[in-house]
């Protein structure tokens, strides 16, 4: 494997480091496959007792997320196989962090957006510092919050699920504490400490992690709560957008404005995945799920038009089509949630 990921045993630990920092630490296909045999093999060891996730010390990150500028080509290119292939090695990695039956360790010191909630949110110790930006930004590129979100999402106090993924809001170290994304808070320069603590005694690291800790900066977050909560209460999108305008507030008419900026397709989507699998408990079921939506909707139109604007031209002036999220059909939210057939389903890694 390329220097892009790094792998590794420290003491009891096996390591994980994420080495693409020109691109922020996006994933690609070969990347996302990697992990997956690292884990493989590390989930069979006795000697392995955790596992730590990092981007490489020196270099902004944790993780922005999947490569979808190299998806986009590949759809552009008509080579939809390799698009599918990306999100089918992703799905499964998020899947088996999951499910590894082991204590997973993610630091989240830096940029933690999309594919790179991915690999937090099945950690069983999340790691945030001064450093950490968490969001679920899929509805600006014409996709949809993914990576299990339909799981993790949801589960979050209140509506705030239905917030970041309508929004596409940022959240600072701080605010993921308060949240629950973060289980733990230190100051960054605390980090090398932890980790060659952690390697040596993998059975403590939760207490290693709260006696290293710091009390966390209020959460801005916190004081519009009750906002949230309120006024992201729909079980529509629509419902929400017309709370949102009702409301005189200029919290509300900034976030309004976040709304209607990002995808009306992707957000309807975001609403019928939270609706159908708020309850769900089998994640693979839900991963199956998102990858039937995923080799779909990045065929529409609006996920090429998204990561144009967003991370090719970059001038933040999206064709959205349709462009108003009533225009967006019941017939094209099945389509794109309708079952794949049997030989092209999405399954868990071995």
């Amino acid at each position: 494997m390329p220097d892009r990921l790094l792998t590794g045993v420290e003491g009891r630990v096996g390591r994980i480091t994420l080495n693409r920092p020109a691109a922020l630490h996006t994933l690609d296909t070969d990347m996302c496959k990697a992990m997956i045999l690292a884990l493989q093999t590390w989930r069979n060891d006795p000697g392995i007792e955790a596992v730590v996730l990092e981007h490489k010390p020196g270099t902004r990150g944790f993780c922005a997320g999947g490569d979808v500028v190299a998806v986009r080509q590949q759809v552009l290119d008509g080579d939809l196989a390799a698009a599918r292939a990306f999100f089918y090695a992703e799905y499964q990695l998020d899947h088996l962090l999951h499910t590894l039956g082991k204590p997973v360790i993610a630091f989240m010191d830096g940029i933690t957006m999309g594919g790179g909630a991915g690999l937090a949110l099945p950690a069983s110790l999340r790691v945030a510092t001064e450093n950490t930006q968490f969001a679920m930004p899929e509805g600006a590129i014409g996709l949809f919050p993914d990576i299990g979100a339909g799981h993790y999402l949801p589960r979050l106090p209140g509506q705030l699920g239905k917030f970041l993924a309508l929004t596409g809001a940022r959240l600072d170290g701080a605010e993921c504490a308060w949240a629950g994304i973060a289980t733990h808070y230190l100051d960054s320069e605390d980090l090398d400490e932890a980790k060659e603590m952690i390697a040596r005694e993998p059975s403590a690291a939760d207490e290693i992690l709260r006696d290293l800790g710091t009390k966390p900066p209020n959460a801005r977050l916190a004081s519009n709560a009750d906002k949230i909560d309120r006024l992201f209460a729909s079980d529509t999108f629509e419902g929400i957008l017309t709370d949102l305008s009702a409301d005189p507030s200029d919290w509300a008419v900034k976030e309004l404005k976040a709304v209607t900026a990002n995808s009306p397709t992707s957000a309807k989507v975001a609403m019928r995945l939270f609706a159908q699998s708020a309850g769900v408990e089998d994640f693979a079921a839900e991963m199956a799920k998102e990858y039937a939506i995923a080799t779909r909707i990045i065929e529409l139109s609006d996920f090429a038009e998204g990561v144009r604007t967003v991370l090719v031209d970059r001038d933040n002036k999206p064709t959205w089509q349709p462009s108003r999220p009533e225009a967006v059909s019941e017939a094209t939210l099945n389509a794109l949630f309708a079952p794949l057939p049997d030989a092209e389903e999405w399954t868990p890694a071995g």
